[in-house]
């Protein structure tokens, strides 16, 4: 008896086979630079093991599980097919056969799975952590119990990277912006959303004496700079030692990681920094306007509009932290089992029906 497969998972799978590909080869082809952090991993040369921040949480993971003696590309064929088998089970949409523009964000998404899985890496650990949200929203739960579970769990997994805390915070504090009427009412939010992030390190800085930014990102820009490690550094134009040069950096930090059009500019020759731009843009775009319709119809959509806030919340908290734009795409690639969720709620919609 003939077993047909559908174009969409046919699609998926054929895709699956070449990045996986992409995965085995990936070791032999980047430069040095970007198996920084695997080599802290791998080695652990500070003594860093243990089971509170990210890289002790990671260094015990790969010793733990024996996955830091083997060969970058058996871990590739290892990592690679758990995460997109993850995937696989949140579902297939039904037209991912087709080439359009939300496609292709995937498509290319799923190149950089290839690409950043081909290691030990804190992105399989995040992408394992964050998995499970989509996967609460598909239960038969109390739509209230999903919720409140999903924002809980990620307040829990603050014991990995310490600003997961904050994005609860600002989901909340969005969700709670999200029933006062403004005129461009999802500009309004995430304007708010970036306002709450300023609130928080300017009264860190008074409280502990110096800004969350500045002492997360700045310090670390700086010194690294000098050595040479960072090529698409995010550095304010603007000092972040006063309150409103720390308010102006946050922001310029947003816009850097989310919308890197002033990024694109700068590196204009760099055809590997356009293909991060690209994607970024695109993806900050169709979750824009996806954003803006699920607060149109916030029943209708409840679930996808948790997914986006806990999205843009990300967002946000990448605005204080993230250092440079290359760093930036890689822990977003970690939350991609929500953006997969977000992007194609209406085909998942069916599967949580049931569970409002």
């Amino acid at each position: 008896m003939r077993t047909l497969i559908k174009k969409n998972k046919a699609v998926f799978i054929g895709l699956f086979f070449c990045n996986l590909l992409v995965a085995f080869l990936t070791p032999y082809i980047l430069p040095d630079r970007y198996f920084n952090d695997t080599v802290i991993i791998v080695f652990d040369k500070g003594r860093e093991i243990g089971w509170f921040g990210s890289y002790p949480f990671a260094i015990m993971f790969y010793k733990l599980t024996g996955l830091r003696h083997l060969s970058f590309f058996l871990i590739a064929l290892i990592q690679f097919p758990i995460v997109t088998y993850i995937l696989y089970k949140i579902g297939v949409p039904h037209n991912f056969h087709k080439l359009n523009v939300k496609n292709i964000l995937v498509y290319i998404g799923l190149l950089l799975l290839g690409i950043y899985m081909s290691m030990p890496t804190k992105e399989f650990i995040t992408f394992l952590m964050f998995c499970t949200i989509p996967f609460i929203f598909q239960s038969n739960k109390k739509a209230v119990f999903k919720i409140v579970l999903s924002l809980i769990l990620i307040a829990c997994f603050s014991f990995f990277r310490p600003y997961y805390l904050l994005m609860p915070i600002f989901a909340v504090g969005m969700y709670l912006l999200s029933f006062i009427k403004f005129e461009h009412k999802t500009v309004s939010i995430i304007f708010y959303g970036i306002l709450i992030a300023i609130f928080l390190s300017l009264s860190h800085g008074v409280i502990k004496g110096e800004y969350i930014s500045k002492q997360t990102r700045e310090n670390y820009v700086v010194e690294n700079i000098i050595k040479k490690n960072i090529n698409t550094a995010v550095v304010s134009p603007i000092s972040q030692d006063s309150w409103y040069g720390e308010a102006f950096g946050i922001v310029y930090g947003f816009m850097a990681v989310n919308v890197p059009v002033i990024e694109a500019i700068k590196h204009i020759l760099s055809p590997q920094v356009l293909v991060f731009v690209f994607w970024q843009l695109l993806l900050f775009y169709i979750l824009f306007v996806r954003f803006s319709r699920c607060l149109k119809n916030r029943k209708q959509y409840q679930f996808e509009l948790w997914t986006l806030l806990i999205l843009f919340a990300f967002f946000i908290v990448q605005g204080i932290f993230e250092p440079d734009l290359g760093t930036s795409i890689r822990h977003k690639i970690g939350l991609f089992p929500l953006i997969y969720f977000a992007l194609y709620y209406e085909d998942f919609r069916k599967d949580i029906r049931q569970g409002i």
